[in-house]
């Protein structure tokens, strides 16, 4: 299977919808590229007395509507065109949400698994010293991702307030509750996702009770996703996926009664690994890791990594799939988005669908600007409104351009938002 670029990948899909949109050149030209991308060298002293150099990055793709907004990865295979990619799509998933933020990513390439507590914790620290001077509350404001935790997230914010001499928790969201984190952080990805299948599941008359997903990962978006399924839509998840550290292949996990998602997470990693033995001994069946992808279930849900879905796998799908919901960013290529139009699966596309994480975040910005914090149900309760008008909106803009493959109309709600903004700005 060839390797996809995942930024190329973003551009392809931005100009199909410019075409269609027939987006003024100029406004094509500034949404094509990030508007500002960093990237340095992270010199961190190891627990042996060595000194190792890391190389990490930051990309501002555009923030005519608000600060930057965006995760942190710590992976090995990171590279600069990922984070621009992820950069790209969070300044459509902030504008499709309609938070007022802009989009950007960072990253450094490193496996976490790899170091060890005061590592991480130096190498977190060093990050904010190589890019600080253009992060900020009202400037860019990092975010937990593939690889960090919200205690990454603290010792970052403590770094950040260290530097400019008064405490400020809204530099950095994804923090630790009592560390100026919000409530219902952690479930928010995976929450959010199963509101935009809930709402899908009504557009196209589907009774949720008793249906069944497949979920590729069991990280934090696929754990709670899979709890949401079962309890917010009354479903089953036949199936979840993950990557083993030790075997470095990932592995499917399947139970054809459903499985228990609260049983899986206590024996899973901090890395989303999940124990072999202790699944097995429980009755779960250990397939390949892609056998997620051809059950015969409703809703599939890849919640794990970019480009996964191609014009080779795509051909896996099961025909008694009627919705997929990106739950990963970026995991659908536009060659098999083509494939998904002409089978006429329900897509919910990642920028929409994954939106939650990145509201609650906005929600915890707004706390801290307040220093006054809302219980879990309001938090979740805001969330549900938030998720469920955006799902509406791109929906309403499908609707009304003749069925518009829903990707394509999530961005075309997206660029209309943030090209007014750049035109109100001066920009264009």
């Amino acid at each position: 299977m060839s390797e996809v670029n995942p930024f190329k990948m973003a551009q392809a899909q931005f100009d199909q919808v410019a075409e269609q949109m027939e987006l003024e050149q100029s406004a094509r030209d500034m949404l094509r590229w990030p508007l500002r991308e960093f990237r340095f060298q992270l010199p961190v002293r190891m627990d042996d007395g060595s000194m190792k150099v890391f190389f990490g990055f930051r990309v501002q793709h555009n923030d005519a509507r608000g600060p930057a907004k965006g995760g942190i990865r710590f992976a090995a295979n990171e590279t600069l065109d990922t984070v621009r990619a992820l950069a790209t799509w969070m300044t459509w998933k902030c504008a499709v949400a309609d938070i007022p933020l802009g989009g950007g990513k960072g990253g450094v390439i490193v496996d976490p698994s790899t170091l060890s507590t005061s590592e991480k914790e130096r190498l977190c620290r060093e990050w904010i010293d190589a890019v600080w001077k253009n992060l900020g509350p009202r400037n860019d404001v990092p975010a937990p991702d593939v690889g960090t935790t919200p205690q990454m997230m603290g010792w970052m914010m403590d770094e950040y307030s260290k530097l400019v001499g008064e405490y400020t928790p809204g530099v950095i969201t994804g923090k630790p509750v009592g560390g100026g984190g919000s409530l219902g952080r952690t479930v928010a990805t995976g929450f959010g996702v199963i509101v935009t299948v809930r709402e899908a599941m009504k557009h196209l008359g589907m009774e949720s009770r008793g249906k069944t997903a497949s979920i590729q990962g069991f990280g934090n978006v696929a754990q709670y996703a899979a709890i949401n399924f079962i309890e917010m839509l009354g479903g089953r998840v036949l199936s979840v996926s993950c990557w083993d550290r030790e075997d470095r292949v990932s592995y499917t996990f399947t139970k054809e009664d459903g499985i228990d998602p609260h049983f899986l997470q206590k024996i899973t990693d901090q890395y989303g690994t999940i124990d072999k033995e202790a699944a097995k001994n429980a009755g779960y069946i250990i397939e390949d890791g892609d056998a997620w992808l051809s059950k015969d279930v409703d809703v599939l849900i890849p919640a794990a990594i970019e480009g996964i879905i191609t014009d080779e796998t795509v051909e896996n799908i099961s025909s008694h799939v009627k919705i997929l919901a990106e739950g990963a960013n970026g995991p659908t290529t536009p060659e098999a988005d083509a494939v998904l139009k002409e089978r006429g699966v329900f897509l919910i596309p990642d920028f929409l669908c994954n939106a939650g994480g990145v509201t609650c975040s906005y929600f915890e910005q707004v706390q801290n600007d307040m220093n006054y914090y809302w219980s879990e149900e309001e938090v979740l309760s805001k969330l549900d409104d938030k998720m469920t008008n955006a799902f509406k909106g791109v929906l309403d803009t499908s609707l009304k351009h003749n069925n518009l493959y829903m990707r394509d109309a999530a961005y075309w709600v997206a660029i209309k938002r943030v090209e007014k903004a750049m035109r109100l700005r001066g920009w264009i």
